[in-house]
């Protein structure tokens, strides 16, 4: 059996393993995907003693940007992005780590915009999956700013962050967790009264399907869109990489 994983913490919200397995059930595939729940990326190395068969690991928040510094080599994109979310275990044991959410991203983006124009987007949080988000934008010419509780991260904080922006930028991407089962009452801090139905608000979180945030979008008449398609995207550009030829266990 092959054996395959999540790593970050918390992970009761995530929807990884339920995918995996049921693929695999669905391609009669001998393969096992497993969470793995860490207190710390320190934890890291004894997870890979303990599972000396683990060929490839998907890693989620906490640890997309911490993760880097345990691995052998990065994919180009994944060292422009300066994230990763999916690694393979070579045959060697060295670790390649890649970033798979970018895939993910240009689908649900694609899916969200159609061939709309966005003058100028505004990015919540500066996170893994932000960094994932920001080259996405980049690579579609859209300008953006970032909103972050810490003011050395970002262009504005929660607090500061003006309506103009906000009515300004017609695409509002959540990039943070703010609003992941259970705690579904959250939302991002960020002045709702000026979204408006030429707005495009995209939810990186998938667990609810409709986030606090998506729904005040809706309740404004926006156009909205959860990370589930984003999660199946990278989900299959993380087994192609795990069963590429020349780098199978």
């Amino acid at each position: 059996m092959r054996r395959f994983g999540l790593i970050g913490c918390p992970l009761g919200h995530s929807f990884s393993a339920r995918y995996f397995t049921e693929k695999f059930v669905r391609e009669g595939l001998d393969c096992r995907y497993e969470l793995h729940e860490l207190p710390s990326i320190d934890a890291l190395p004894g997870l890979l003693e303990a599972y000396p068969d683990l060929e490839g690991f998907n890693v989620t928040i906490p640890y997309k940007q911490q993760v880097m510094r345990y691995l052998d080599a990065l994919s180009p994109e994944a060292e422009r992005i300066g994230a990763v979310n999916c690694v393979r275990r070579m045959a060697d044991g060295r670790l390649v780590g890649h970033n798979t959410d970018i895939v993910g991203l240009r689908q649900v983006l694609n899916g969200l915009l159609g061939a709309t124009e966005i003058a100028h987007a505004l990015v919540l949080g500066t996170g893994g999956a932000s960094q994932a988000v920001q080259y996405a934008l980049m690579e579609r010419e859209i300008p953006y700013a970032l909103v972050s509780r810490d003011a050395a991260r970002a262009h504005y904080t929660y607090d500061d962050l003006p309506v103009e922006v906000v009515a300004a930028s017609k695409l509002i991407v959540n990039a943070t967790p703010l609003g992941t089962w259970p705690k579904v009452d959250e939302a991002p801090r960020i002045p709702y009264a000026y979204v408006t139905p030429e707005h495009h608000l995209l939810d990186l979180v998938y667990n609810p399907p409709l986030t606090q945030f998506l729904s005040y979008g809706e309740q404004r008449g926006a156009r909205i869109m959860n990370g589930e398609g984003m999660l199946v995207g990278q989900a299959e550009a993380s087994w192609e990489i795990w069963n590429q030829e020349g780098i199978t266990r």
